[in-house]
């Protein structure tokens, strides 16, 4: 299962409304993803995408691009702060880069939870994301 699925901030028309993913957005209400808004790095408008996620002891959520070139990722180093959404729940988090030790138990732990077709990962960034504050 590839839950990977983003929302294209690049576009032609600057004033063009982004295309909604049904698809994520119903995962992300079943709390099988995470929906992160992001701030585009290039356009400045809210990105969003549903990634898949492991909650972590501390309340963090470990997250995972499959491509070096992901936009979210790119999105999430340039501007950390970010809207994450799972089921009811959503937050303000801070997103930091994750690398070597820790990134390689964040790219296993999502591989585990939504198995080998996930094993992608590990060519990408990987993130943890903490609670900045509680959102709407």
């Amino acid at each position: 299962m590839r839950v990977e699925t983003t929302l294209h901030e690049t576009s032609s028309a600057p004033n063009r409304p982004l295309m909604p993913d049904p698809y994520g957005e119903q995962l992300a209400a079943w709390g099988k993803v995470v929906l992160l808004e992001t701030r585009g790095r290039v356009t400045g408008r809210t990105a969003r995408t549903a990634v898949g996620f492991v909650d972590e002891p501390d309340g963090s959520l470990l997250v995972a691009a499959g491509d070096p070139g992901a936009h979210w990722a790119a999105n999430l180093r340039a501007e950390p702060h970010c809207v994450a959404r799972i089921g009811t729940r959503r937050a303000v988090c801070v997103a930091e880069e994750l690398d070597g030790p820790d990134h390689a138990r964040a790219v296993t732990e999502l591989i585990l939870k939504y198995g080998t077709p996930a094993e992608r990962l590990g060519a990408g960034p990987a993130f943890r994301l903490r609670l900045a504050r509680q959102a709407d």
